[in-house]
């Protein structure tokens, strides 16, 4: 009988430095957007303030992504388990 081998290690398939960066690029497209479609331009205060409004709500979802991915990487091995579990009560 072999040795029981650790799980294997998951690479994350998102760099959250990357997003970090892409979160304040969407956030500054997202005030041009609304200052190209009202024709206006937002003062530095109201921009600084979207921004961290933007950033927080983008966060939020990046939060449950990575909650989600956790608990599809448990499904993932919990599936694994039940599928060897089927395969030698079935032989």
């Amino acid at each position: 009988m072999s040795e029981p081998r650790p799980a294997p290690a998951m690479r994350n398939a998102v760099d959250f430095g990357i997003v970090g960066d892409n979160i304040l690029d969407i956030a500054d497209f997202a005030i041009e957007k609304y200052e190209f479609t009202n024709g206006t331009t937002l003062p530095d205060e109201a921009r600084e303030a979207a921004v961290e409004r933007v950033r927080d709500a983008l966060w939020e979802m990046v939060k449950a992504f990575r909650n989600r991915r956790k608990e599809m990487r448990k499904q993932l091995f919990d599936t694994a388990d039940e599928a060897v579990r089927d395969y030698v009560a079935d032989s």
